[in-house]
């Protein structure tokens, strides 16, 4: 019923810069929160950058100062502008949204299929 679809990953250097984009398509009322995850190989999955279900941005101490996170509401869609890039940023984006699908209805969560995201040295 709800997709989350997400593009930009790839392989860069170290300083560099990448922008993710996940955009929701589906059955969608509302959208309560909206964010970015990662997951690095043997390490657990942590918030990266999220909108709340008020609008404020909430980020990891370790990406501050260097993403950006920003949405077009009508197009359902997030970005991760991720700049001065590190290798422990090294690891696979995911997308996450709250998103409510009919009036009434409680809010479920939904997660996209994921991003690799390389930094080199």
């Amino acid at each position: 019923q709800v997709q989350l679809v997400e593009s930009g990953g790839g392989l860069v250097q170290a300083g560099g810069s990448l922008r993710l984009s996940c955009a929701a398509s589906g059955r969608i009322f509302s959208i309560n929160t909206m964010g970015w995850y990662r997951q690095a190989p043997g390490k657990q999955r942590e918030l990266v950058a999220t909108f709340t279900s008020g609008g404020s941005t909430i980020y990891a101490n370790s990406v501050k100062g260097r993403f950006t996170i920003s949405r077009d509401s009508a197009k359902n869609t997030v970005y991760l502008q991720m700049n001065s890039l590190k290798p422990e940023d090294t690891a696979v984006y995911y997308c996450k949204a709250t998103i409510t699908t009919s009036p009434g209805y409680f809010s479920q969560g939904y997660w996209g299929q994921g991003t690799q995201v390389t930094v080199s040295s």
